[in-house]
């Protein structure tokens, strides 16, 4: 017979587990809250870098915020893990500046690409290669990656400001610090740094709030278009793939570099969440770990499909976590908020693209602190680790950094003599990259 306590227990209660996991309806509620605030500034920097490369600025507001909600419902409802997830920062900007913007693709075919690259993801998950990979993909270059990847970020990030331009003598120089973006540029990440210094979660959203009002006095190319409005046509980027020129070989190492992001980011967020939710066992483990990366991974080619980007956890879920959120309920949560901004569009055409420049400086910083756990007294091991690193920024393609990181690894291990630190998987990229060098 079912005990009273087990009775009056309601129907969130008893799905999520509440009792199980030492937490409250109103705490998942609380966390929710937190979680969205912490990561809302995606809705408005996604649009900005998107819009760049050709795409509807204003469609992409809404296809972000739909995207977003869908997947944090997802993992909610079906893997029951505190973990919020979005359109991932670098991905985007890979996209748009380096694909399209450099490389001259057009955002259709860039974006296949991104969506080629997280159906990998999917593949990897479904045959539970992921781990595998993750395992055996040397520490050096997973920190590389991710920290020439916030490096990369960094100098977008600047850019956006005309904090740094382009000068045919010296490559870049500084831009002039009198005019109006230069400057709110260079306070919105002050404002960033200081609040997140003292400890504000929603520091990024302040600062967003703080320069376009600013702007909205002293620019002006910044007009007050509204708060609210129904969503706009989203038809223009949705499902507007281009699988044309997919299977040129010299796209493949494009693809390759993308599912390797999604793969170092995504999983790496999963075990750092759920360990500091008390959820995962010493080994990484957590529950409902497969579904999780079914998620992720089927979620993030849907956001390539609805033309904003692959999606991938977001490690400001923690923030959540740190206020009491311990089940799916503040993934749910999180969702219905995003499901909610989505009559927020005509704030995107408000917030000026140098008020991104604070956040994308601040995420750079995050990503490349990893560099103080490469081990620096190892030259096999730091070298390749700063050749991916410098090589993302110089090259502005993420696909370099990889590659050359690779190849510099293997080569680092075969002459110092360390063979039993080389992986099947580290030689096996290293020779796919060399051979795009030497025969494309």
């Amino acid at each position: 017979m079912p005990t009273n306590s087990t009775t009056k227990r309601s129907f969130l209660d008893r799905y999520f587990q509440f009792q199980e996991n030492k937490t409250t309806l109103r705490t998942e509620l609380i966390a929710s809250f937190t979680t969205f605030i912490t990561m809302v500034y995606i809705i408005f920097v996604n649009p900005k870098i998107l819009g760049d490369a050709g795409m509807d600025s204003q469609a992409v507001f809404v296809t972000t915020a739909l995207i977003t909600g869908i997947a944090c419902f997802l993992m909610g409802i079906i893997a029951k893990l505190p973990i919020a997830l979005a359109p991932g920062m670098g991905i985007n900007a890979y996209f748009a500046y380096v694909l399209v913007g450099s490389m001259g693709l057009t955002w259709q075919t860039g974006m296949t690409l991104i969506f080629m690259g997280a159906a990998g993801l999917f593949l990897l998950s479904l045959f539970r290669l992921r781990y595998w990979m993750i395992s055996n993909i040397p520490f050096s270059i997973r920190i590389g990656v991710s920290s020439g990847c916030g490096l990369l970020i960094t100098l977008i990030g600047l850019h956006n400001a005309d904090i740094i331009v382009a000068d045919p003598d010296t490559m870049v120089r500084l831009g002039d610090p009198t005019s109006i973006p230069f400057v709110l540029g260079s306070l919105s990440f002050l404002i960033v740094a200081v609040l997140a210094q003292r400890g504000w979660n929603a520091s990024i959203l302040l600062s967003f709030i703080i320069i376009t009002i600013i702007s909205l006095i002293i620019d002006p190319n910044v007009t007050y278009h509204g708060l609210v409005s129904l969503p706009p046509d989203i038809s223009t980027v949705v499902w507007q793939l281009d699988f044309k020129h997919i299977f040129e070989i010299s796209l493949v190492g494009i693809i390759i570099s993308v599912m390797l992001i999604n793969l170092f980011e995504s999983s790496g967020t999963f075990i750092a969440v759920t360990d500091k939710a008390g959820l995962a066992d010493k080994n990484g483990c957590y529950p409902n770990q497969q579904r999780s990366l079914y998620i992720d991974s089927s979620c993030s080619a849907l956001g390539a499909a609805m033309g904003t980007s692959a999606v991938t956890a977001y490690v400001e879920s923690a923030t959540g976590v740190a206020v009491g959120g311990r089940t799916g309920l503040m993934a749910c949560g999180v969702g219905i908020l995003f499901f909610c901004a989505i009559f927020l569009s005509p704030l995107e055409k408000m917030v000026p693209l140098y008020a991104t420049t604070g956040a994308l400086i601040y995420i750079g910083v995050l990503m490349a602190s990893d560099l103080a756990r490469v081990k620096w007294d190892d030259l096999t091991e730091a070298v390749p680790a700063f050749v991916a690193t410098i090589m993302m920024p110089f090259t502005f393609t993420i696909t370099e950094g990889i590659a050359t990181g690779f190849i510099t690894y293997v080569l680092m291990k075969v002459c110092a003599g360390k063979f039993k630190d080389l992986t099947i998987c580290s030689v096996v990229m290293a020779i796919l990259f060399l051979a795009r060098y030497i025969f494309l």
